[in-house]
């Protein structure tokens, strides 16, 4: 059975999980990347219905294969950082979800800091 490992890191000023390469939206907390993760790695243990799929292998050819409903993915959360690392702004405040700058717009500089300062 394949595994899938949801690794939460630091992303454009906040925090995001990845899986691979793809990272997921960015939030302004570490504990919201964490619990996004564990959110999406729950949905994974989730059984299904058998279906046909068609999906995109790493080279970009499309397959299609029968998947039985009681087939998924061994899921994990892998979280390495600090426990009090989270998006601070320039005076130290802790981030709330919606203050994030958008990293299409505008730069982001050195948001994320320790809770000690």
């Amino acid at each position: 059975m394949a595994g899938i490992t949801y690794d939460v890191v630091e992303h454009n000023g906040g925090f995001a999980y990845r899986v691979g390469d793809v990272f997921s939206e960015t939030f302004a907390t570490h504990q919201a990347a964490r619990e996004a993760a564990e959110s999406a790695a729950d949905r994974q243990r989730l059984a299904g219905e058998d279906e046909q799929i068609q999906y995109q292998d790493a080279e970009g050819n499309w397959q299609e294969e029968f998947s039985r409903g009681d087939d998924h993915p061994q899921a994990e959360v892998i979280d390495e950082l600090p426990q009090d690392l989270e998006a601070r702004d320039p005076n130290g405040r802790v981030l709330e979800e919606g203050e994030l700058p958008d990293p299409d717009r505008a730069p982001l500089g050195d948001l994320v800091r320790r809770a000690s300062r």
